[in-house]
């Protein structure tokens, strides 16, 4: 993505009337509800076709039901029109959540606990100047959460992965969903590299694999630093997520 083509779409986001969550009066209830309600294909039913959502809201709840009263940061890698965010917002009762987008002009909610970066995730020097920021305004060098929702493309997948994961807490979370996707859809299949559900697996069994993205190294830091791996299937065929506890 070219310098103009986000500097357009910063623009956009900048000028773009957005709707304020943090008056809207919406109950929190649960997490279905409010992904249901600002149109999350996360929900079980989504809301713009009334049709089946992946359903993840049922593992998400169970596995964030912990962090519901705390003091929580999360990173959302893949944002698109901010559903998501507004309803972590609504559920969580103190968070932040930074959402890194390639396409900012999509995002249509606003709140002072959502904070916006236009950038593409293979910039790394975007990336680390984005996460300078966070921490010199928030203090925060460290996420309870890592989401990665983004363009499901295998590189993307194992980019976020290699990147992101070391800004994760002790015990802390990163979610993968829809990670199969370069399995079921050949233009997600975008690099020559084993899938994400065989590097997960070769990770958890501290197996070394042949890897363009990963060095042996790499590989040894990750396998040493996953205390837990969870897959889990939602509704669609192509409803597949991963959440890895952080060591």
């Amino acid at each position: 993505m070219n310098f103009f083509s986000l500097f357009k779409r910063s623009l956009i986001y900048k000028f773009k009337k957005k709707i304020l969550i943090d008056t809207d009066g919406v109950d929190p209830g649960s997490l279905d509800n409010l992904f249901h309600h600002y149109g999350s294909d996360k929900a079980n039913i989504f809301i713009k076709t009334k049709e089946k959502g992946h359903g993840y809201s049922i593992f998400y709840e169970k596995k964030l039901s912990d962090y519901k009263n705390k003091k929580i940061n999360i990173l959302e890698i893949g944002s698109y029109s901010g559903a998501s965010a507004a309803a972590f917002t609504k559920y969580f009762s103190d968070v932040n959540i930074f959402c890194f987008d390639l396409n900012i002009s999509n995002f249509k909610y606003k709140s002072k606990n959502i904070h916006v970066f236009g950038l593409d995730i293979k910039n790394e020097k975007k990336v680390k100047e984005a996460l300078n920021s966070i921490t010199k305004k928030f203090n925060i060098r460290e996420f309870d959460i890592i989401i990665d929702d983004g363009s499901h493309n295998l590189d993307d997948i194992l980019i976020g992965i290699k990147f992101f994961f070391g800004l994760l807490k002790k015990n802390g979370l990163f979610i993968i969903e829809d990670f199969k996707y370069p399995n079921y859809y050949e233009y997600n299949n975008n690099i020559k590299h084993i899938f994400v559900d065989k590097l997960l697996k070769n990770l958890v069994e501290k197996k070394i694999f042949p890897s363009i993205i990963f060095s042996e190294s790499e590989q040894d830091i990750l396998m040493n630093s996953i205390k837990k791996l969870e897959t889990f299937k939602g509704n669609l065929v192509n409803s597949d997520i991963a959440i890895i506890t952080k060591n």
